[in-house]
């Protein structure tokens, strides 16, 4: 399918099913699909990323992935209180992108345009590309910091390569590029690789513990999440943020996409969707089906300790403090990315901060 005809059929499901909600104050369009032209081909392995903006204070539950005209969408809610404040959306690592082209679905109040108008000029100005930077760095910090070490290791270890692999969004952030979910690592290769810095990315991989993983260790335990997947998906029934994601319909990003990054040469990259993906199973797992959690809780350690060198909580806090002492270096990349970035100006829209929100 092409990008333009799975855009069409968000536009619709939009009027169809947002649109009359209460509380409804338009919708635009975020993640991979900005961007790219309405010829371009969307991958099997792909979604359609929609936001929805609300007026409560509070976002409604995320419906998540949903199979719509035959095109897999992702809708999330977004309170209009964080979109009022340009300056806000502009210092937002993952707000702002989408508002660096015209994403606007839908738009009854003019607000959404009248903030696309605030924010596009000034999206690549350097003062505020290194605002977003820091944002993704802090989220690196505040999420390490929080690590609970008391939690259940299926929850421990989301909780440590999340934020270890945000430090590919702080790289992403200061080249202008998408800071994507699941396809973060092939991006910042991408992008350090261009801007001459290829050493970096072997680090990157190194601090989630994949640096010199084999292939076909990653294939047999691609298998074993082919196994747990299917197990999980007849059982989950507790709401989970990412409840979503484990579905029938999301199986070929969540399986799927990881198949085609082996395919392509790409095993060392495919461990970060690989491991999230099961201890999301396993979270569910253990709320919903506790003999079946327990069942395939081997495989899940077998994965973690093969594919990332994480065999317990100590290794979790060894590998934390790893990915602390590396944020200078990283920092100090991401300054050198943004200086040599030929869409990043040397300009910042000065009066931003003090202009009005948009009430």
């Amino acid at each position: 399918m092409r990008v333009g005809a799975a855009r069409a059929a968000a536009v619709r499901w939009v009027a169809s099913h947002a649109g009359p909600a209460p509380g409804y104050r338009g919708a635009y369009f975020s993640g991979s699909t900005v961007g790219k032209p309405d010829d371009a081909e969307l991958a099997p392995s792909s979604d359609v990323d929609v936001m929805v903006v609300t007026a409560r204070d509070e976002p409604l539950a995320k419906p998540g992935k949903l199979r719509y005209e035959g095109v897999l969408l992702e809708i999330s809610y977004v309170p209009w209180a964080e979109l009022r404040d340009p300056a806000a959306v502009l210092s937002s690592y993952h707000l702002a992108g989408s508002f660096r082209l015209d994403t606007v679905i839908d738009d009854p109040t003019g607000r959404l345009r009248a903030l696309y108008a605030e924010v596009s000029p000034g999206f690549a100005g350097r003062d505020w590309v290194r605002r977003r930077c820091l944002d993704a760095r802090h989220r690196v910090e505040s999420r390490l910091a929080a690590f609970d070490a008391s939690a259940p290791f299926h929850e421990q270890v989301p909780a440590w390569m999340f934020p270890t692999g945000v430090t590919t969004h702080v790289l992403l952030v200061a080249a202008l590029r998408n800071p994507t979910v699941r396809l973060r690592y092939p991006a910042v290769r991408d992008v350090l690789n261009s801007y001459g810095r290829p050493e970096l990315y072997p680090e990157l991989l190194e601090l989630l513990g994949c640096a010199d993983v084999p292939e076909r260790r990653v294939r047999h335990h691609l298998g074993e999440l082919v196994r747990t997947f299917d197990a999980t998906v007849p059982v989950a029934r507790t709401p989970f943020f990412f409840s979503s994601d484990l579905t029938a319909q999301a199986r070929p990003i969540a399986v799927d996409g990881s198949l085609e990054l082996l395919d392509r040469g790409d095993h060392r990259e495919a461990v970060f969707w690989i491991v999230a993906t099961l201890a999301r199973c396993h979270a569910v797992l253990a709320v919903d089906a506790p003999a079946l959690h327990a069942a395939r809780l081997p495989a899940f350690e077998a994965a973690v300790a093969e594919l990332t060198g994480i065999t317990g909580t100590a290794d979790i806090l060894a590998r934390r403090a790893e990915v602390t002492r590396f944020l200078p270096r990283l920092w100090a990349a991401a300054e050198d990315i943004m200086a040599a970035a030929l869409d990043v100006t040397g300009e910042t829209e000065g009066p931003l901060p003090e202009r009005r929100p948009l009430c």
